[in-house]
């Protein structure tokens, strides 16, 4: 449960139709197995403790009594275990019998829910056996104490209280208005779904899509249990397609057909920061919810998701491709939209021959394409000077000639002399004024050139340069049109990979694998025995890691104690924890002092969750302290 993670279980038992007995024990098989993973939660299938399919044997009061008899044995033998158990079974209030889901701990029913929405066509007939659920029923008494029974019930951990669970029993997911819409907005940040969901062709794909989106409209972990071998198969079969999603997506699914336990881990901290960001997101009134609350001891939760070492890039090739086309429409659209808004008939680009210029100018190719303008009206612009080598500048005068843009060469090594001269400056002393001055030079060539030809400055920085302030005041910092503003570093050689595979040209691909294959450097030193001196990751840190830092900062606000957790899981095997810690600590530091940099940055698209546009994405003060966060990095055990 530190850093706001619950381990959770789906399980399909191996039950015995109308054999509660039976029943019992297969649950605990499940409940022992949970606790051997320390599962805190275990969700259990609709029905379990008797069976889905006992069709009209649900009238019978043996079956009844029985089955709430074996409910209490459950959580008697579950109680020496510090987990919350929800498992289906037929109970009966006030002469009308229901189809509920029992919460269990310590020994307790904690509160019996009931299913609100009964479906009777088709294979289905509950309403032959069940009474819908309502509200508030009052409560019930087992085994000497008193249970809150209705279906508006929140169970909320008291050393927790993020985790707050609800119920939505199988065909209350697929109405019109599922009843976890209102869990949602009165509190619960996880929802559990005791089903007993047939098993038909194409369903499974559309059961999936339905869990994960309730997950991601109602911003929560969701916990799908569902029926499967062992019940009847007199008209129907059920598969065990267990679910685990988060936020929409979908932690861990079990295969169908195999009566399988599925454990995984949701953060109660992550969901609940998505709704105070989400502000649409208005909680309902709860007033007609009753809170049962229960204490479970914060622990140590071993984590067995994964979180992905590249989060801005999904790792399915297909789904990659998917992405990569869409964010080079999103720019270009972005582009081909201002230039026709300006009128303007002209693009310039200060071209390096590294991965950013170069999506860049792949991007203005896109958009001249679609306004249907020549691409020779794109000027770009090389501008050797102390640190170019051959590799690049030959690379980036075969990318514009591959192109059919306007190549334009511009040596500004006497421009820069001239100008330590006139500030007094030894050029000797290889500086950050010794840097900054070519960078200027370039972006006053940049801007210059755009007027003479009454066109506009592309910006080629990325979104992690923005973010570390790895860009010169004044100089690549700013531009009429920042394309790339908003694509992560480590996207930019997706995005680059993709139009080489996707050209057509094997000329342009041998150019762009190339550059692929160059080191990222700003090139502002001289070079050492012709190749690249300054290499970016050797001074600023991997920007593998920097992205990572930088989603999990903006996209969900991380502290620095998860993040660091959730890093040396990703990253075990590539970095320890000591370059870790490193790089985390240069992160956190120039993303504070270097926020005077993004407040002024040009306008370029959006293309993702994550961005740091001042006008509407990080609205943050240049002069905040990131004292707090230093104070808790400090803390680490590294």
């Amino acid at each position: 449960m530190r850093d706001g993670f619950i381990k959770v279980a789906a399980a399909t038992p191996e039950i015995t139709v109308a054999n509660p007995a039976a029943n019992r024990q297969a649950i605990m098989k499940c409940v022992e197995e949970a606790a051997q993973q320390q599962v805190q939660l275990l969700v259990l299938p609709e029905l379990c403790i008797t069976g889905y399919t006992c069709g009209d044997l649900f009238l019978q009061q043996l079956l009844l009594e029985q089955a709430k008899k074996e409910l209490l044995t459950i959580a008697k033998e579950s109680a020496a275990w510090e987990m919350l158990v929800v498992v289906g079974l037929p109970f009966c209030h006030n002469g009308k019998l229901y189809n509920c889901a029992a919460f269990l701990y310590e020994g307790k029913v904690l509160g019996l829910v009931p299913k609100t929405n009964l479906p009777t066509y088709s294979e289905f007939y509950e309403g032959r056996h069940f009474t819908p659920g309502e509200e508030n029923m009052g409560e019930v008494f087992l085994d000497g104490y008193s249970v809150p029974m209705g279906r508006n019930l929140l169970f909320e951990n008291r050393e927790l209280p993020e985790m707050v669970l609800a119920c939505e029993i199988c065909e209350d997911l697929w109405v019109p208005a599922p009843p976890g819409v209102e869990h949602a907005l009165a509190g619960a940040t996880i929802l559990v779904n005791p089903s007993a969901s047939v098993e038909t062709t194409t369903k499974e794909a559309y059961r999936r899509n339905l869990v994960a989106l309730q997950s991601a409209r109602l911003l929560c972990g969701y916990v799908y249990a569902d029926c499967g071998e062992g019940e009847s198969t007199t008209d129907v079969v059920y598969s065990a397609h267990n679910m685990i999603c988060e936020n929409g997506s979908v932690l861990k699914e079990a295969e169908r057909f195999c009566n399988q336990m599925i454990v995984s881990e949701l953060d109660v901290y992550k969901l609940q920061a998505e709704r105070r960001r989400m502000t649409t997101f208005v909680s309902g009134k709860s007033a007609s919810y009753r809170r049962i609350f229960f204490t479970m001891k914060k622990k140590e939760t071993e984590l067995t998701r994964t979180f992905p070492r590249t989060p801005f890039i999904p790792g399915n090739k297909t789904e990659r491709e998917l992405r990569c086309d869409e964010i080079l429409k999103l720019q270009s659209m972005g582009l081909k939209k201002r230039l026709a808004h300006t009128n303007c008939q002209s693009a310039v680009i200060g071209i390096s021959g590294g991965l950013d210029s170069t999506l860049a100018l792949l991007v203005t190719v896109r958009a001249f394409d679609m306004l249907g303008l020549n691409r020779e009206q794109i000027t770009c612009i090389t501008m050797p000077c102390y640190g170019t080598t051959d590799r690049t500048y030959h690379n980036a005068c075969e990318l514009v000639k591959r192109l059919g843009a306007t190549l334009l060469e511009v040596n500004i090594t006497a421009a820069v002399e001239q100008h330590f001269k006139d500030i007094g400056h030894d050029p000797s002393v290889q500086d950050v004024t010794y840097e900054n001055c070519q960078a200027r030079e370039r972006t006053q060539i940049l801007m210059d050139v755009a007027n003479q030809n009454n066109g506009m400055v592309i910006g080629t920085g990325d979104m992690s340069e923005l973010a570390l302030g790895w860009a010169t005041y004044n100089g690549d910092h700013m531009s009429m049109y920042a394309v790339n503003a908003s694509v992560p570093k480590t996207l930019v050689r997706h995005l680059v990979r993709y139009y080489a595979d996707t050209c057509n040209s094997p000329e342009l691909n041998q150019v762009l694998l190339d550059i692929l294959d160059t080191p990222v450097s700003p090139e502002l030193l001289p070079p050492s025995e012709g190749q690249i001196s300054q290499k970016t990751e050797d001074i600023v840190g991997p920007y593998e890691l920097h992205d990572f830092f930088l989603y999990y900062i903006l996209r969900f606000g991380f502290p620095p104690k998860k993040l660091f957790r959730i890093a040396c899981d990703a990253f075990e095997g590539e970095y320890d924890k000591q370059v870790i810690y490193k790089w985390m600590r240069t992160f956190y530091w120039r993303f504070f002092a270097q926020q005077f940099k993004r407040s002024c940055i040009p306008d370029g698209p959006k293309v993702g969750s994550v961005a740091v546009s001042p006008r509407g994405d990080l609205r943050m003060p240049s002069d905040a302290s990131v004292g707090i966060w230093m104070k808790e990095m400090d803390e680490l055990e590294c």
